[in-house]
């Protein structure tokens, strides 16, 4: 019986390029896969067969120009094993084919037992936290830090193999570094279960790091904290982190900013802010009084009769931004301190203060004045 045009099983054109007759022979192998036809197994079983065959002879150059210039004669003799190519065994052919099929899925190609998988990988990140004064945040520092790493052992040099030797083949997998599991029709690759995938063994593993190629080891680095830091900021430094496995580059380390609480001042952006207490005759008469900075001190001038809760701004005093822009400021907010422990005749003075202020009426305290004519106007109307 005369066999099916290739071209027309995958239901492909002759000028048909390698990437639509893939793209046609999986979709046709799904359809045709005989757990999808059960009520015709052995007619889908054949059908099957048959797209495998053709796949195998299009998607080869050399194969397909034979076929396309001699036709089935001109590949018979290379499809050797049978027929369709199988070797005889049915269920081995569909385990073939769904590994042409789910070949990206799962790393490998079809019928080879996978691609070989490269064993370098590159070392992980890592994260130190890094905690900072105020000033040292604003001003910038240089922080030594210590940090525990996995480093390439010196021993062997990354390898994992004692010095003198080298890594061999994997025997299981023979250096693909994966495996193909074959249940029923379905065929999965994994993981190689003796080399883990690199697609080498270690027969004589290095005495220092007992054939991991890496050692925990703790580095000492410098780290360039630039001015205006802030908490939640980070430094990357490039290189820094765990080493690679099999040769693969290092990880990066980041530096995680972290300031701490200050005494006097807290942060908000670029600008500072403090809180400044004030005697009861300094917030009436008015005066000079000195403040902190970072810088130093500074001399604010209070005027008379300030209130308490004023803000006052002290322009260039504040921090400069880490990512540019202008200096922020210095808002210092005044509390007028009530006294305390007062003496007999103090209080005696006060009081004497008190009757004098209740005789000039709301001009000495229009605030209060205002805030009880609001309270007297609030419950007139709850009343009215």
């Amino acid at each position: 019986m005369a066999k099916e045009d290739f071209y027309k099983l995958l239901g492909v054109e002759k000028n048909a390029s390698e990437a639509e007759i893939k793209k046609s022979y999986r979709k046709m192998a799904m359809k045709y896969h005989p757990d999808r036809n059960k009520e015709k197994p052995q007619a889908a079983e054949k059908k099957f067969k048959q797209i495998k065959e053709a796949y195998e002879i299009l998607s080869d150059a050399q194969k397909r120009s034979a076929y396309d210039q001699f036709g089935h004669a001109g590949v018979d003799n290379s499809m050797g094993g049978g027929p369709g190519g199988f070797g005889g065994g049915g269920a081995e052919g569909f385990g073939d084919i769904f590994g042409d099929v789910f070949g990206d899925i799962f790393g490998g190609g079809g019928g080879g037992g996978g691609r070989q998988r490269s064993n370098v990988q590159r070392g992980a990140d890592l994260r130190y936290n890094l905690e900072l004064t105020l000033e040292e945040a604003v001003a910038g520092t240089e922080a030594k830090i210590r940090v525990p790493v996995l480093a390439t052992c010196g021993e062997c040099s990354g390898s994992g193999a004692k010095k003198g030797s080298k890594p061999v083949t994997c025997s299981t997998c023979q250096g693909h570094g994966q495996v193909r599991m074959q249940q029923g029709f379905f065929s999965v690759q994994q993981a190689c279960p003796t080399c883990h995938g690199t697609g080498q063994q270690i027969k004589d593993p290095c005495r220092k790091c007992h054939g991991q190629g890496r050692v925990q080891e703790n580095k000492t680095l410098s780290v360039k904290v630039p001015q205006g830091v802030d908490t939640g900021d980070r430094i990357r430094l490039g290189g820094e982190g765990e080493a690679g496995a099999h040769g693969g580059p290092a990880g990066d380390l980041y530096v995680q900013v972290q300031v701490k609480d200050h005494a006097i001042f807290t942060r908000d952006g670029a600008n500072l802010y403090c809180e400044v207490p004030i005697s009861f005759p300094a917030a009436c008469l008015g005066g000079d009084l000195e403040v902190p900075t970072l810088n130093g001190k500074v001399k604010l001038k209070i005027p008379a009769e300030t209130q308490t809760g004023k803000l006052f701004r002290l322009r260039g005093k504040g921090v400069k931004p880490v990512r540019g822009g202008s200096i922020g400021d210095l808002m210092c907010r005044v509390q007028i301190e009530t006294p305390v422990r007062l003496t007999k005749d103090q209080k005696a003075l006060i009081e004497k203060f008190r009757e004098s202020l209740s005789s000039g009426g709301k001009h000495h305290s229009p605030q209060e004045h205002s805030w009880v004519n609001g309270v007297k106007s609030f419950f007139d109307k709850l009343t009215g």
